[in-house]
Order: structure tokens, then sequence, then C-alpha cells
């Protein structure tokens, strides 16, 4: 091995491990994306009222499961339980029109739901089963989050930004990301929906 300098300890495996934020696990989310033409017109929204760091983490999505820390890597009872949810889930289409905010609850402005939004609710029921499985800290309501924990005028200015926005899509899939140590959210896998409508 390596000597140490005097008066400083050996750099072990544990000394290691203990700077992983999520010793001997890791950390997964799971989400609907929101294709592209809207994809930029979200980001572009999300720059524009200054929520840079929501911008560079992860595309404009739908969460289905929020951030959730997993004691192993081993993702394969994860991914069976999302299967099984894609495979039960029939494709459908998601409208989004002006915004909607959780303000004074959370500093969040989001893109709001005129349609899909049972949909959402049924889906996230199913892959929040098995390994998955938790209890919310608030009720599920689906939306695309626009502006987050930035002042207050930014979020006027995001809701203000959204009145006429509008959007219409198909959700045939969804994705699995985990967080990787650059901070960023990494898309593992994406579940096709072929369930029966």
């Amino acid at each position: 091995g390596v000597a140490s300098p005097p008066g400083r300890p050996a750099m072990t495996d544990q000394t290691l491990s203990f700077l992983s934020p999520f010793a001997g696990g890791t950390s997964v989310g799971v989400a609907i994306e929101v294709p592209p033409p809207y994809t930029s017109a979200l980001r572009q929204l999300r720059e524009d009222v200054g929520d840079a760091a929501g911008v560079e983490i992860i595309p404009p999505h739908i969460t289905l499961v929020p951030p959730t820390v997993l004691p192993s890597f081993d993702l394969t009872g994860v991914e069976a339980q999302l299967a099984k949810a894609a495979a039960a889930t029939a494709a459908f289409t998601v409208e989004l029109a002006g915004p909607g905010s959780f303000r004074p609850l959370s500093q969040v402005v989001y893109a709001a739901l005129t349609q899909g939004e049972q949909e959402c609710d049924a889906l996230q029921q199913a892959v929040r089963q098995g390994p998955l499985a938790q209890e919310l800290r608030f009720d599920y309501h689906p939306h695309v989050t626009v502006a987050q924990d930035v002042p207050p005028e930014n979020l006027d200015a995001a809701e203000q930004a959204l009145t006429g926005f509008r959007a219409r899509f198909t959700v045939d899939s969804f994705a699995l990301y985990e967080l990787a140590p650059d901070n960023r959210w990494h898309t593992i896998r994406t579940f096709s929906l072929t369930g029966r409508p």
C-alpha cells in the first residue's frame, strides 16, 4: 500500500464509501418526459425565470415517483415493477394549459394539466408498488414544474409567462432515472405503455 504522511490516517475503503451520498445504495425517480417541441419552450421558460438549477438537472417532466433512495444498486426488482405497470397501462393524452402554483405551501409554479390527470394518477399508483412503495408527503398532483425555490417575483413572472402556454401530446412511455455522482438525473431505461385502452 501507499505510506500515509504522518498524522494522517490511511485512505481505506471505508473512508471512500463514506463520501458516497447513498452508501451502498442509489437514488432513483420515475417520470413522464414532456416531448419536443414543448421541451424547449418549457426549458426556455425555466431559464427566463432564473431557475437554472432546475433546467440542468432533468428535462421537463411529470413526476410519477419522486426521488427515492434505495438500499441497493440492484434495480432488477424496480425494473420488474415498472415493466408490470407499463404493460397494464394504455397510452393516453395529456394536455397542459396555463399556470398552477403550490404557493404558499411550497415555492413552485407549474404548467397545469387540463387532461390526463386521472391517467397519471392511476399510473403513479401502479408504479409506486413493491420496491418503490412509499407514503407521499403531499397528495399526488401531476404537473410540470417551471419554477421552484426562486424569488417570489420570479414565481410571479413564471405564472404570467404560462398564461398562454398550451401543449397536447400522447404519453406512450415513462422513464426510470438514477442520480449520478455529477448530481444529474440520467435515464436508465424507458418503459413503453402497452396496455389495452
